[in-house]
């Protein structure tokens, strides 16, 4: 009977030890946290704001506070991202054809500069249609000249379509000047909202040509009709697959002054070490940044707060490393939350190009984002699907902690819209893996909804379930490849 009862009391020690049965993640922690980062008080945590101060300070206070110590380069919280934002200033622009003035009965137009002033008389002017042909390729001859292009694109690849691509297409052959034609009645108010919103880029990583901005289709057909040429017929020309543009006979003068802002923002990086050295590191990121002050004056509620994204990401980290200091590892374990994912993974990017250590030292990257929609009982699926050779251990983990699995690719088309993306392009294992992408249905309900507008607030609505067992999964995904006798890993030269 003793023997019997020791067996049993050993077990039960045991059992209870063990950490599957830690303390789980709840939904009061999360919200706890998104109730702050979400806050008006943060001001929608844009980058270069009071309201990043907050949000990077907050987030280094509770990774200190769990036991996580500082790993940015210079031995603190912050890693510098220098950013740069551009607006209009003042221009003066006229164009001539034939030794004549041209007079254009429209002046809806944009144009803002790389650098703060640029200057450039009798720049010839070609019509590039869609910018592209249909295998994706420059046609026209744009080099040193003056581009018109049209915004709306047809008969272009899929990868093709955005008009940012098209115009890395253009700069990389030679554009000088890259000028977008937007449809008054439906693509001109986006595009001059955009030009004229001072976006957010990674300088060092920026291609651009030394002039762009936009002009409406009035403008352009005023601008083409003075010069003796027809604007129909260009647009019919332009959908042909193999269009290689055509001179319009146009000579351009500009003389552009730009109000140009540079700032340093800032990734927060932290780091459990781990025991053995030159056995690789586990990593987790995810965003801080979102739109901070959106609406327009009068607007009321101006705030885009981004409760669901991404403060339900940084919320999860923040309970991971919680959980995860409480004791070493094999290996060792960053958390990296970023700036600037909103305005194109720019902390991303820029963590990819400054790592703090050795990219092929990273045996997996998790990303944390937009993980406050599904239920508890959720899938999971994982973004990357298929791109690593890890994706029968992630399930393994995951199936350990109860979750049934999303097996199809479809999560894949949201690859390239988070940081990972940045990492996956350097050959980094990344993935992400949770609930909120498994039922794309339920995701397109909040991208149409809430997604980028001020009602992305945290309420009594706001569902947490399914974030709560996503934070107990990264816990267990973290302690199964921290550990070197559980994974074993072939880049980290084991």
């Amino acid at each position: 009977m003793r023997l019997v009862h020791s067996a049993i009391l050993v077990g039960l020690v045991g059992f209870l030890a063990s950490p599957v049965l830690s303390k789980a993640v709840t939904e009061a922690d999360l919200r706890a946290h998104i109730a702050i980062l979400a806050s008006d008080d943060f001001e929608g945590r844009k980058p270069g704001t009071a309201g990043e101060a907050k949000t990077v300070k907050y987030i280094a206070e509770q990774w200190a506070k769990a036991g996580v110590k500082p790993a940015a380069a210079d031995g603190g919280w912050f890693e510098p991202v220098p950013l740069i934002q551009r607006g209009q200033g003042s221009f003066d622009y006229s164009f001539n054809a034939n030794g004549r003035k041209l007079r254009v009965g429209s002046d809806d137009i944009v144009l803002i500069g790389k650098q703060a002033e640029y200057v450039r008389g009798n720049l010839p002017m070609v019509f590039a249609g869609m910018g592209v042909k249909s295998d994706g390729t420059v046609g026209a001859d744009v080099a040193g000249k003056a581009v018109l292009v049209l915004f709306d694109a047809e008969n272009v690849p899929d990868k093709m379509k955005s008009p940012r691509a098209r115009r890395e297409a253009l700069v990389a052959a030679g554009a000088e000047a890259i000028i977008f034609v937007g449809d008054s009645k439906g693509s001109w108010p986006s595009l001059r909202r955009l030009l004229l919103s001072r976006p957010i880029a990674l300088e060092s990583r920026e291609m651009r040509a030394p002039l762009e901005g936009a002009v409406t289709s009035e403008f352009a057909v005023g601008l083409v009709t003075a010069a003796g040429q027809d604007w129909d017929t260009l647009r019919a020309h332009a959908k042909q697959a193999d269009y290689a543009g055509e001179a319009l006979g146009i000579d351009a003068d500009f003389n552009v002054k730009t109000d140009i802002y540079r700032f340093n923002s800032s990734n927060v990086i932290g780091k459990i070490s781990g025991r053995k050295k030159n056995s690789g590191a586990l990593m987790y990121m995810g965003h801080w940044d979102h739109l901070g002050i959106c609406a327009p004056e009068g607007a009321p509620d101006r705030i885009c707060n981004g409760a669901v994204d991404n403060a339900s990401g940084i919320a999860v980290m923040n309970e991971v490393a919680k959980a995860l200091a409480k004791k070493k590892y094999d290996r060792d374990i960053y958390f990296v939350a970023t700036t600037a994912e909103e305005s194109g993974l720019l902390g991303a990017y820029a963590f990819a190009q400054k790592p703090v250590l050795p990219l092929d030292q990273i045996i997996l990257s998790l990303n944390v984002d937009t993980i406050a929609i599904a239920s508890r009982g959720s899938k999971v699926a994982i973004i990357g699907r298929g791109t690593t050779p890890l994706d029968d251990e992630v399930e393994t983990v995951a199936k350990k902690t109860g979750r049934m699995i999303e097996s199809s690719t479809n999560a894949n088309a949201f690859i390239q819209r988070q940081d990972g993306w940045a990492l996956t392009q350097k050959g980094v294992p990344a993935l992400m893996v949770g609930g909120s992408f498994a039922d794309l249905d339920l995701l397109q309900k909040f991208l149409g909804s809430d997604y980028h507008g001020p009602n992305d607030e945290v309420t009594d609505a706001t569902e947490l379930g399914g974030a709560a067992e996503d934070a107990d999964l990264h816990i267990a995904l973290g302690r199964y490849f921290a550990d070197t006798r559980k994974y074993k890993s072939k880049k980290a030269g084991e």
